[in-house]
This record gives structure tokens, C-alpha cells and sequence, in this order.
């Protein structure tokens, strides 16, 4: 499998640890989805990569899954350079806002679990 570290800057830690001790109820509620290897893989949560922290990341296959919420808003070319540079280290990018994973859950994993087959192939 790929496994590939990507660094990170160690000043996020703290900050990720917070995240994840305060998830909002969308993450929560993905979380309970696709932790413990439901797809076949590992994902964690608040990930540190360069000078972000991704939502959900599974280093085998180099996924990450980010839920925009209210903190996104209005934040689309910062979304978009920050995924970027990190897909610039071959990371596959999945993004949900907050209504597709409360109101359409079975959609958003569908769509993961066709994602993960397919970065296992």
C-alpha cells in the first residue's frame, strides 16, 4: 500500500487534538461510518499535512475526506490552494458540506466506498 508520510507542521498537533475533541455534528456522525476499518482501511481524524489539518485521512490509500461547513464559507480559493498543495503529494480529495452528510448520508457512502475500491485497485 502507499502509506506515504507527508509532513506536517508539528504546531498543528495541539490544534488537531482540539478539533477532534470538538467535532461538529456532521463529523461526528461520518466518523461513526467509516471508523474501524469499514471500508476495508484506516481512516483518522484532523490529520496534520504541511500547514492544514484534513477532516478524515487514510494513509494506505491517501484519502482525504473534508466536510464544508460554516468555516468554509465563502473560503473557496483557500479551499482550493490548500487542496492543492496537498494533492500536489498524491492525495485523492473527497468533498462534503454539512447537508450532504446529515440529510444523504447513504449517498456520501456510496460514493466514498466507490473512491476507496477504486485507490485499492
Amino acid at each position: 500500500m502507499k502509506n506515504k508520510i507527508i509532513p506536517y507542521n508539528p504546531e498543528l498537533k495541539q490544534r488537531a487534538r482540539q478539533l477532534r475533541k470538538n467535532s461538529t455534528l456532521p463529523e461526528v456522525l461520518l466518523w461513526q461510518k467509516i471508523k474501524q476499518r469499514a471500508f476495508g482501511v484506516q481512516f483518522h481524524r484532523q490529520v496534520p499535512m504541511l500547514n492544514y489539518i484534513v477532516d478524515f485521512y487514510c494513509h494506505e490509500i491517501q484519502l482525504g475526506i473534508e466536510i464544508d461547513g460554516q468555516s468554509h464559507d465563502f473560503n473557496d480559493v483557500y479551499d482550493l490552494k490548500r487542496q492543492a498543495e496537498i494533492e500536489a503529494y498524491g492525495v485523492t480529495f473527497l468533498r462534503f458540506s454539512n447537508e450532504e452528510v446529515k440529510k444523504n448520508m447513504f449517498s456520501v457512502l456510496l460514493v466514498i466506498e466507490e473512491t476507496v475500491n477504486q485507490l485499492l485497485e
